[in-house]
């Protein structure tokens, strides 16, 4: 268990991680792109996670493990194909599917590994901040979404070309 100072600091970086994940995610919801608040802040919390456990939530001064370092990087980049197995892109739609999903199962494993080293007050918090991100995401991506779609046909594709 971190004491409660360390505990606060790590649950700071989390949140900070989803902020600023998620206010990118604004920007690419108002450009019409498959990534948004979501998938965005679920990527920036997850790799929080992945990195403070890989220095064992040290948070003055690093003190990384090498062993379970290599570990960690193995169990992400093996999610990372698991994830890219569920997008999909419909051809008839020009849309594509499964980006949250995907960014979900990859911070899922974040937990895991902070479940592997014992940090359960992180997991917990973490959690926590994970169900908010899909809970006030789903609500703010909504309007973004209508106002993005109201926009004219032409307008859309030049905003989406300049930015690719």
């Amino acid at each position: 268990m971190l004491p409660a100072s360390s505990l606060i600091e790590v649950i700071l970086r989390m949140t900070l991680a989803v902020v600023v994940g998620g206010i990118i995610g604004i920007d690419r919801n108002l450009r019409g792109k498959p990534t948004g608040i979501k998938t965005l802040g679920l990527v920036a919390l997850g790799s929080c996670l992945v990195t403070m456990a890989s220095m064992g939530f040290v948070v003055n001064g690093i003190a990384a493990d090498v062993n379970a370092a290599r570990v960690i990087q193995g169990i992400v980049t093996g999610i990372g194909f698991l994830g890219a197995g569920v997008i999909v892109q419909n051809p008839a739609r020009e849309k594509i599917r499964g980006l949250t999903t995907a960014a979900s199962i990859w911070v899922t494993a974040a937990l895991g590994i902070v479940c592997g080293t014992g940090a359960w007050s992180v997991a917990l918090a973490a959690l926590v901040l994970l169900f908010a991100l899909l809970f006030i995401g789903r609500i703010v991506e909504k309007p973004l979404h209508r106002f993005w779609m109201q926009k004219p046909e032409h307008e859309r594709d030049e905003i989406a070309a300049s930015d690719d």
